[in-house]
């Protein structure tokens, strides 16, 4: 799964790497948990990709209640074409979610151990993402989303057996809708990176509490 992530890259990089003209205020966020809004990019208007934030955990459109968002943070890419809560959004929402790292816990002895990982040479990429516009009786209308997941790499295994799908920076452009959503080459995105483009390392427990929010979230554990 993806239950954490940091985002810590500078504009001009963003601008960049997702070939946006401009983005919202944004600071640096080390330790983004559920139900936090977070930086998303998608093609909202013809003329071309754009930034926005958004809640993080989908809350479907049909949805009676946005509470069933904490439910929605991750969606699994073998089954997101079929299930209710995403395949609309599948088919005409997809995002890219900007990240420098994730967090995964290990079991080791009695308690857990967090890692931080993230791409070799890398400050950002793109995970796979979906969005969805919730209108509540009130009239106020909330945008959400869900991060994709699908099975481990070889190395992010030892740790869990899900990830999130990053997205190769060449196929910013299919994902974001250059092509149906039932062509097989979006489907062939659906996978994890490899394990050789990965690394991760222990850091402190202190990322588990998500109020605990600085560069210290980054920085390897003591050994």
């Amino acid at each position: 799964m993806c239950g954490r992530f940091g985002l810590v890259g500078n504009e001009n990089e963003l601008k960049r790497q997702f070939a946006l003209k401009k983005i919202p205020d944004l600071f640096p966020d080390y330790n983004i948990a559920p139900s936090r809004s977070v930086l998303g990019i998608g093609r909202f208007e013809k003329d071309g990709r754009e930034a926005r934030h958004f809640q993080w955990g989908l809350i479907p459109s049909w949805a009676k209640d946005e509470k069933i968002g904490y439910r929605l943070i991750n969606a699994r890419g073998e089954t997101v074409r079929e299930k209710p809560s995403f395949r609309s959004a599948f088919a005409r929402r997809r995002l890219i979610i900007p990240a420098s790292y994730f967090f995964e816990w290990k079991r080791e002895g009695a308690g857990k151990t967090p890692y931080l990982i993230r791409l070799k040479g890398q400050d950002l990429f793109g995970m796979a993402g979906l969005w969805e516009r919730w209108t509540a009786t009130t009239g106020e209308a909330i945008d959400s989303c869900t991060i994709i997941t699908c099975e481990a790499n070889e190395a992010v295994s030892e740790l869990h057996d899900r990830m999130p799908v990053i997205l190769p920076e060449e196929s910013y452009g299919l994902w974001l809708g250059e092509e149906s959503a039932e062509s097989p080459a979006v489907a062939s995105l659906l996978r994890p990176v490899s394990a050789e483009q990965t690394e991760l390392y222990p850091v402190t427990g202190k990322v588990g509490n998500p109020r605990f929010n600085t560069p210290e979230c980054m920085e390897p554990a003591a050994v």
